[in-house]
């Protein structure tokens, strides 16, 4: 076999021992190098690789597969990491009312990665003092507020963006939505400016959340123009600005929502980030923006494998978010992580969406443990069947009323009207004149306490605990068997978060060598969860 790469250094460093190559794979720090022998492959972790058409002398030996070293800020997309300020291409997805905590964001930005804080399902004060905390308590560290698409609230949209506006946050993460609105584009040209070498400045930022490639265009165009015009016409942006923002797209961050916890629509990764991909290299060209669009993945990486298997195929970053409900560090209770800890890929169901469930729109639970996802689709066939509440049967409406809302419906009714008085009154006024609208108001509200019941830890309520995830969980929980973070008492989000990458790189690894036809063991691939000293020692100067 002809060889143009060459290997010279002593020979006692040679091995061919499994066991001893799977270490020198996993230490990501020091590159490795196949080299032949008398027809035997073996490897080093040191001398020196030329590459030339002959032999450089008689000791030198041909080279069969060599790999450098792997840092693992190298995963992603550098660009990626000094836009948003962070080491690593990491990021923690937005879970609704919380979940994804403070706790958490602080967490991650403290370990170089990047964090959104879940404030779908929360109000306009509870996200304010979140806001608050995260300034104070760490105004150093990089960190992202959700802003999930609010269909039947536009009000609480407009409100959380005139908040994220006047409290000087940056950067937010857009999900759940279908098209663009017009307070996304507030949003994102608040501010906007030319820099002193005519650049556009926008200095807020959207990260779209999204499962759909038609969504994603939206998010990779400029600001629709219908929308820029009305607000040139309310005054808020000047005809200089609104010519600034055909220059820019809402996004230049798109994360690929693949089959993922709450709104999801089940696409596989290896078919969405593809096309995801090759949207961006169209729209790159179309636009000709100045700087480069990226796309992230996120929706089952749970595992090494899966975050190697996303950045081989080019994602920006990862995003995790089910993983993390089950961290010590988020927003839920402790009988929901450990509930979590339990599941399996399989313990997963769709069920209607709360905040979408006029649309039909579905979320994804866990069934392992509740009868949530059963009971939310009996509400559902309900609603679609019947026009108003008097014409359900007696014997379901009894069921329900016993079962799901432990209350007649007509105290429900009261208790959803006096809300909504304060947080929506024009949703009442709909609902006294459309009885339909009425019933999905009520059965909504069996939709909007049931994961308030799990975040409590509610045991009274278990069978009704809507808990929001994806298969992804029970790939974790399958890879961490048998090591420290089997108990979720033990899962920190960032130890988690580094596992995770770590992983990644020796895969990547891996892959590297057995695409230059070295046949490597099983082991090499083999990569388990470390006790956080251990992974630190591992990684040191990586």
């Amino acid at each position: 076999m002809r060889s143009d790469s060459w290997w010279e250094g002593p020979s006692e460093t040679l091995s061919e021992d499994d066991g001893k190559l799977s270490d020198a794979v996993k230490d990501v720090r020091r590159p490795v190098t196949i080299v032949e022998q008398t027809g035997r492959p073996l490897f080093s972790t040191s001398g020196r690789v030329s590459i030339q058409g002959s032999a450089p002398s008689g000791k030198a030996l041909p080279v069969r597969g060599m790999i450098a070293a792997l840092g693992l800020s190298n995963l992603g997309d550098p660009e990626f990491l000094r836009d948003h300020g962070i080491c690593f291409p990491y990021v923690g997805g937005s879970m609704a009312h919380g979940i994804s905590s403070t706790a958490i964001s602080n967490a991650l930005g403290q370990a170089g990665m990047l964090g959104f804080i879940g404030t779908a399902g929360q109000s306009p004060q509870w996200v304010e003092e979140a806001i608050v905390k995260m300034q104070s308590a760490s105004p150093a560290i990089p960190y992202g507020f959700n802003l999930i698409n609010s269909p039947n609230e536009p009000n609480l949209e407009q409100a959380l963006v005139d908040l994220y506006i006047r409290r000087g946050v940056h950067l937010i993460e857009a999900s759940a939505y279908l098209a663009i609105t017009l307070p996304l584009v507030r949003f994102r040209l608040s501010g906007i400016r030319r820099g002193p070498d005519g650049e556009v400045v926008a200095p807020n930022r959207i990260i779209g959340k999204v499962s759909r490639v038609e969504v994603a265009s939206k998010f990779f165009s400029p600001p629709p123009e219908k929308f820029v015009k009305e607000m040139v016409s309310r005054g808020e942006l000047n005809p200089e600005q609104a010519r600034m923002a055909a220059e820019i797209p809402m996004s230049q961050d798109i994360t690929a929502e693949a089959d993922s916890g709450g709104h999801t629509d089940n696409r596989p990764l290896v078919c969405l980030l593809p096309s995801f991909l090759a949207l961006r290299t169209r729209l790159q060209a179309q636009f000709s923006y100045p700087f480069a669009l990226r796309v992230g993945a996120a929706g089952g990486v749970a595992s090494p494998q899966a975050a190697a298997g996303a950045f081989a195929m080019g994602a920006a970053y990862i995003v995790v978010g089910s993983v993390h409900q089950s961290c010590r560090e988020s927003g839920t209770s402790e009988f929901v992580r450990e509930m979590l800890a339990q599941a399996g890929q399989a313990d997963v169901a769709m069920a209607p969406a709360g905040d979408m469930f006029e649309m039909g729109v579905n979320v994804q639970v866990l069934k392992r443990g509740t009868m949530f996802p059963m009971r939310a689709k009996k509400l559902y066939e309900l609603y679609i069947s019947h026009q108003r509440i008097e014409d359900i049967p007696l014997a379901d409406r009894e069921n329900i009323e016993k079962n799901f809302f432990r209350a007649p419906l007509s105290q429900i009714w009261e208790q959803t009207r006096q809300f909504f008085m304060k947080r929506d009154p024009t949703q009442v006024e709909r609902a006294e004149k459309d009885p339909k609208h009425l019933m999905a108001l009520v059965f909504r509200w069996y939709l909007g306490h049931s994961p308030k019941w799990a975040i409590a830890g509610d045991l009274t309520r278990k069978l009704d605990f809507q808990v929001w995830c994806g298969p992804a969980m029970g790939s974790f929980n399958e890879w961490v068997k048998g090591s420290h973070l089997e108990s979720h008492k033990n899962r920190g989000v960032a130890d988690v978060a580094m596992n995770l990458m770590y992983g990644a790189a020796v895969g990547l690894r891996a892959a590297t060598l057995r695409a230059q036809g070295v046949a490597l063991p099983a082991i090499c691939f083999d990569v388990r969860p470390l006790p956080h000293e251990a992974l630190k020692n591992l990684l040191e100067g990586a």
